[in-house]
């Protein structure tokens, strides 16, 4: 699967060399956010780049992914390699004073998909200008990873079937990491993400009259804190799962002397493991339900299953991280890294195909902010690393012979 160690040279300098268009890219992405499914002028941008490198381009899977083909010098492999960038942004408003900032209140980029699209565009070229590889690399495109799972639609829509991958990677910036580190590791990299609506309904009535009512509010006091006993007692202690109340409403706000008639709960359950995932949803109605009744209310809960857990496979972990330590050195690729409880719809491209997610440092940059802060940016020096490695993968995947 390796190429010889010594006929090994990194495609990071190359990249380096047009370091400065992809720079600028990159903020005219990050100054147009767009959401999930409607990124439209970032898949016509992405296109016509493309399309400019001499790349095969193919458009409409999940409305506004695409698919760049790339083939190498030679084809006797018979091989092929996905890549994915995603593409949309987050319904939030940037606080940053950057020339780049988001022109369109309400959203920017606070995730990096700005910088994982330019990279991947960075791989694109270079690829194309130099096919240092036998087989084909596909470069995928993706649009609505932020809740709107647009990996698995595109999976859905085919997209393995059309583009036959045999394995596939993706790199998520990592403000908690460096430029010129990374981390990847076999198994559970990223948790399950689900989300659940609990209404407890009472009887309202006069706050200086609580024996005439049900009240929701001491009901739901109760009921959240009794659902921590599923980590801590329902859980084995060396498993992982979080279970998070977030929001809570009352059918009357702003006032002092009323009883409200419900109260509504919304959160997220995370976890990495099937089994802990069906046993988090039927407790929380058990749990849910049960104090409800025993307090004279009733419950109605709703449990919706987001992404699964992210689990890279053992073989392509592994071999990510051996690519990591010819491009940036042995001491700078971690593959003990904690797994994180955040998700990301990258699962369903693993559920497809064997494959491998990667954390790519991006500490230090201009704001310094972690992921989803709305004063974060997108380190702009780490665009050739990305894309250096991104490009090795392939060159390592698919050696010329």
């Amino acid at each position: 699967m390796n190429a010889p160690a010594e006929k090994f040279n990194s495609p990071v300098e190359k990249i380096r060399s047009y370091h400065a268009e992809l720079r600028t890219i990159r903020r005219d992405i990050h100054a147009h956010p767009e959401l999930a499914f409607q990124e439209n002028r970032t898949s016509q941008l992405v296109a016509d780049q493309l399309a400019g490198w001499g790349i095969e381009v193919h458009r409409g899977l999940a409305k506004t992914g695409l698919v760049g083909v790339v083939k190498g010098k030679k084809s006797t492999s018979g091989r092929a390699i996905g890549l994915r960038a995603d593409m949309d942004c987050l319904p939030m408003h940037e606080t940053s004073s950057i020339p780049h900032k988001s022109t369109h209140a309400g959203r920017m980029h606070a995730c990096g998909h700005d910088g994982h699209t330019t990279m991947l565009l960075g791989t694109a070229r270079y690829l194309a200008e130099t096919r240092n590889f036998d087989g084909t690399a596909y470069l995928i495109f993706q649009p609505a990873e932020e809740g709107g799972g647009g990996g698995k639609v595109m999976v859905e829509e085919g997209l393995f079937d059309r583009f036959p991958a045999n394995e596939v990677y993706a790199v998520h910036n990592w403000p908690g990491l460096p430029p010129g580190q990374m981390a990847v590791r076999p198994g559970p990299v990223m948790a399950a993400t689900d989300e659940i609506v609990v209404m407890v309904r009472g009887k309202g009535g006069h706050a200086a009259m609580p024996h005439l009512t049900v009240d929701p509010v001491v009901i739901t006091a109760q009921v959240i804190s009794a659902l921590q006993s599923i980590a801590s007692r329902n859980a084995n202690p060396l498993d992982s799962i979080v279970v998070t109340v977030a929001s809570m409403e009352t059918s009357q706000t702003g006032v002092f002397n009323v009883i409200p008639d419900f109260v509504k709960l919304i959160g997220t359950v995370r976890t990495f493991r099937p089994e802990t995932r069906d046993m988090a949803e039927v407790r929380i109605a058990e749990i849910t339900a049960g104090i409800a009744k025993a307090m004279g209310g009733s419950a109605e809960i709703s449990y919706k299953r987001g992404y699964p857990s992210t689990i890279n496979s053992e073989r392509e972990a592994i071999f990510a991280a051996k690519v990591g330590e010819r491009v940036f050195g042995k001491n700078n690729v971690f593959t003990d890294a904690e797994p994180t409880m955040g998700g990301e719809d990258f699962s369903y491209m693993l559920q497809a195909r064997p494959g491998a997610y990667v954390f790519l440092g991006q500490g230090g940059g201009p704001n310094n902010c972690f992921l989803h802060n709305p004063g974060y940016d997108f380190n702009d020096e780490v665009i050739p690393l990305g894309a250096g490695y991104l490009a090795a993968l392939v060159e390592e995947s698919l050696p010329l012979k």
